[in-house]
């Protein structure tokens, strides 16, 4: 298994792009991490970076103490899994699993004996004698993982591998990949704009946005103290609710004036924002709690089964997403009130910055 370690990692493409900027990222020896973030962060820059298929601007890329940066892909020990299963139409499963034993020139009951093991590890052992075209979506993608396990690499690359297969297949895949990557305990990089499949398969998830690295941190840290308001806006389903508001001083206190009113601010929380006049308010839809009353409005309601999604109306005209727990139902255009679980409660700089 290998430690790979990104220091000051930058990629301009030709024209001035800056896809990557000094990026610092270590991942730990078998740890699974995950590339998160919108189409354009430049996760997948980095990935290929790692592969060897980019060579940074500037910067190094380290495999345990040793520098990669001129490194062939071929030399790395990787083993790739793609969106696009990318396996032979004309060659059997079989026969596509062990290609890459053939480029090595292995003995034929070494071949053997990997493809096999590898088919019994991803449950497609009765499948090796048909073509990628007899094949369902999922089972492709099995068949693709197979070849990349087959190697025995001491590093897995996956660029969205799952994004091509349906919502059951592809949580059936997902939970087939976490096992079998805590089995090999390989190091795992991979890279999703799918924050589900982020959460579900991470030890820990680096945050992208715009080439930089926004966040790195456990599932649990991203979603309960998102370090900025982009990951605070980006991690969560729904999404965090995020509303600008003055800081004012009263002679009961510093309360929040948002969405059309005011609420007082408990001493903690006053305590941190003293001095400053402006904040980023981030409360997530579980954390708003709303009663009969008066000032909010239900502009919807979504019966989900478990639980109800609902927007309310602020006074303001400003919609807060709450998520209300189970036997909790309401009418929509119900009057309600609104109350917060404040020790659940963020705020931010205007910049996006954490302040408490």
């Amino acid at each position: 298994m290998v430690t790979v370690k990104l220091e000051n990692v930058t990629k301009i493409f030709r024209g001035g792009v800056e896809a990557v900027r000094d990026l610092n990222l270590e991942v730990k020896d078998g740890e699974f991490l995950v590339l998160l973030g919108p189409s354009g962060c430049g996760k997948t820059t980095t990935l290929l970076m790692i592969a060897g298929v980019y060579k940074p601007t500037k910067g190094y890329i380290y495999f345990d103490d040793k520098i990669v940066n001129d490194l062939e892909p071929k030399d790395r020990n990787i083993g790739m899994v793609f969106q696009s299963y990318a396996l032979y139409p004309h060659m059997s499963v079989y026969e596509n699993i062990a290609f890459p034993l053939r480029l090595k020139k292995l003995p034929k009951e070494e071949i053997d004996k990997r493809v096999r093991e590898a088919a019994s590890m991803l449950h497609i052992e009765n499948l090796l004698d048909r073509r990628p075209s007899q094949l369902s979506g999922g089972q492709q993608q099995r068949v693709a993982l197979a070849r990349a396990v087959v190697k025995q690499p001491g590093l897995f690359l996956m660029d969205e591998p799952l994004s091509n297969l349906d919502a059951k297949i592809r949580i059936e895949v997902r939970a087939e990949l976490k096992r079998l990557q805590r089995e090999l305990g390989i190091t795992t990089i991979y890279v999703t704009h799918d924050q589900a499949e982020a959460m579900s398969l991470a030890d820990r998830i680096a945050v992208m946005n715009e080439g930089r690295l926004m966040q790195l941190g456990t599932p649990d840290e991203l979603y309960y103290k998102p370090a900025n308001t982009f990951v605070a806006g980006f991690i969560g389903a729904p999404a965090a609710n995020l509303v600008e508001a003055d800081v004012v001083e009263t002679e009961r206190g510093l309360e929040l004036s948002m969405l059309g009113t005011r609420f007082p601010l408990p001493s903690d929380l006053a305590a941190a924002v003293q001095g400053v006049s402006r904040v980023v308010f981030m409360v997530r839809s579980e954390d708003v709690k709303i009663s009969p009353g008066k000032g909010f409005f239900v502009y919807s309601a979504e019966w989900l089964g478990r639980e109800t999604f609902v927007h309310i109306q602020a006074p303001d005209g400003t919609l807060l997403r709450v998520t209300l727990p189970p036997g909790q139902h309401v009418a929509v255009g119900e009057a309600v009130s609104v109350s917060f679980d404040y020790k659940k409660v963020h705020l931010y700089r205007p910049s996006g910055e954490l302040i408490v």
